[in-house]
């Protein structure tokens, strides 16, 4: 008979409501602030994490995930009993999370050669971030409570992954242009001229998709490019940060044109604020 756990990393920006009430383990990154190091989700809350960011004057770093933390957790869950362990993680272009994650079954497998073939590990490379894999890491823990088979469990990640698109919207761009995510010269002269890129994430590839000139119209274009990409009647959700005011705008205006309200709203987290800035707006659904 199966035993199933869902585990995932911190950059998913799932809830702690949903992470304990699902039974979700939870693996978190270290963000270093000059010569002090924390862990995220552990040290500080979301809001906590962006009062941090506003008085550090440089740019958070984030580290991997590393197999000697996976192969920890799988040592647990293998003495707990366990038959299977799902993992949906961070894209692997920008993290080596998930490599490591298959390293480190690899490595666990030659120390326990009894266990192969009994105790599997099935590591999902999400090829994005945020709420675009948080949400497939819910479902399939609500399919592990409702007492679904591994193989239905990870068809369905799989199938999620492999058609999530965000659409979404830094308000500043110190961070993404630091972190690579977009050329310095090309940030350096949109927040001179109030340019806001319309940033796409889709199968590792993070692209600018539009951009528009101010922040008021900000949420009404990534409305209008999302209607035009979306699986018309499949659930969607609002990523956001500090902003409430913002993320309430950004449903508001999907609702109104879709005629149904998101199933969700992540937050983005100190992984993903390191990169995107804490002021963020944008959609994550599934593609036509």
């Amino acid at each position: 008979m199966e035993k199933i756990k869902i585990f995932t990393d911190s950059a998913s920006d799932i809830t702690y409501e949903n992470e304990k009430s699902l039974d979700i383990e939870m693996v978190n990154f270290n963000i270093a602030m000059g010569d002090r190091s924390y862990v995220s989700r552990i040290d500080f809350n979301n809001e906590e994490f962006y009062k941090l960011m506003a008085g550090y004057d440089g740019i958070p770093t984030t580290s991997q995930v590393t197999a000697f933390e996976f192969q920890e957790m799988y040592e647990k869950f293998y003495k707990e009993g366990y038959t299977d362990l799902i993992g949906i993680l961070i894209n692997s272009e920008g993290s080596a999370t998930y490599e490591n994650s298959l390293m480190a079954y690899k490595l666990f497998i030659e120390e326990h050669p009894e266990a192969e073939g009994k105790f599997r590990v099935h590591s999902i490379d999400s090829r994005s971030y945020t709420g675009a894999y948080g949400y497939a890491v819910i479902e399939a823990a609500k399919m592990v409570r409702d007492g679904k088979n591994v193989d239905e469990i990870v068809a369905f990640a799989k199938d999620w992954v492999d058609h999530c698109v965000i659409y979404f919207v830094p308000y500043t761009l110190k961070y993404a242009s630091k972190s690579g995510r977009i050329p310095s010269a090309a940030a350096f002269v949109g927040d001179k001229l109030g340019i806001k890129p319309i940033m796409r994430i889709y199968d590792h590839v993070i692209s600018t998709a539009l951009t528009v000139r101010g922040e008021k119209r900000v949420v009404k274009k990534i409305a209008e490019k999302t209607m035009a990409d979306i699986e018309k009647g499949t659930p969607y959700m609002i990523v956001y940060g500090d902003n409430t005011e913002v993320r309430d705008q950004m449903a508001e205006e999907m609702t109104r044109l879709l005629g149904y309200a998101p199933v969700d709203f992540y937050q983005i987290g100190a992984a993903i604020a390191a990169n995107a800035g804490p002021t963020v707006t944008g959609v994550i659904f599934k593609e036509k």
